[in-house]
């Protein structure tokens, strides 16, 4: 079959699914109020190919930053693993073959897991009240960065109707050729499925196509952090902490230098 053939086989399974009941999808698209207010929750984005250094990078903001890390890849992956999953063998094939999710589950996965966070900090914090008996002192907005995510102009569109705007976009730029070799060295130890060279080169393909116009879309917006993902992480790191900063996110008190 060729790759046409899958995508538009993928496609018409996608055209005919539904979200089950244990995913509680967003509101729906034509709802003009998202889920989450951008005064009580910041989202940034973090986009970049494959291999760019998202997970790797987001871990070192989810340190210094105070931010919840999404990754819309490892909810997918979690997804497909889940007991009693409807859609585990529909987001294998995606995933093998280099062909976007459907949306709707990512989205759906996505604000669920934003909710079940938000529900346990409150936990956190009424406890925290009730062992001092007095009030605790007021946080920041919660913050989350979402990595691998939007992929698509169509799903920037609908996470922002329905779940929450977007603050920012964190771009990660780098050459093909650095990310292929980050890879191939991962897919030695990872035991996923699209750690092989096929599978690399047409989530490249997907990449430029389809994920680039969104950052584009964001930067006539004047809400992407563009840089350069070369050179060693801490040198990266450094050029995101100077972009995240100038954006107004501070780093959380008790965070150690780096």
């Amino acid at each position: 079959m060729s790759s046409q053939q899958k995508t538009a086989t993928a496609k018409a399974t996608a055209d005919s699914i539904s979200i089950p009941a244990e995913l509680t999808p967003p509101l729906s698209s034509t709802n003009t109020t998202p889920k989450f207010s951008p005064d009580a929750v910041t989202v940034i984005f973090v986009l970049g190919g494959p291999g760019s250094g998202k997970g790797t990078q987001s871990a070192n903001l989810v340190r210094d930053y105070g931010f919840t890390h999404l990754s819309a890849g490892d909810l997918l992956r979690a997804e497909q693993q889940r007991a009693g999953s409807q859609y585990g063998d529909l987001i294998r094939h995606h995933i093998r073959e280099g062909i976007i999710v459907p949306m709707e589950i990512t989205v759906a996965l996505l604000s669920n897991a934003m909710s079940e966070t938000l529900e346990r900090a409150r936990a956190e914090r009424a406890q925290l009240e009730q062992d001092q008996q007095k009030n605790s002192p007021s946080s920041l907005p919660a913050r989350f960065l979402i990595d691998g995510f939007p992929r698509k102009m169509d799903q920037a569109t609908f996470f922002e109707e329905t779940v929450c705007p977007s603050a920012a976009t964190l771009f990660l730029r780098c050459p093909e050729d650095v990310m292929l070799d980050r890879l191939l060295k991962r897919g030695e130890t990872s035991g996923r499925d699209d750690d092989n060279i096929e599978s690399i080169r047409k989530r490249f393909r997907v990449f430029e196509e389809t994920s680039m116009p969104v950052i584009h879309h964001y930067e006539k917006e004047r809400k992407v952090v563009s840089v350069e993902a070369v050179g060693t992480m801490e040198e990266v790191y450094a050029r995101i902490r100077e972009g995240v900063e100038k954006r107004g996110i501070t780093r959380v008190k008790g965070s150690g230098e780096n």
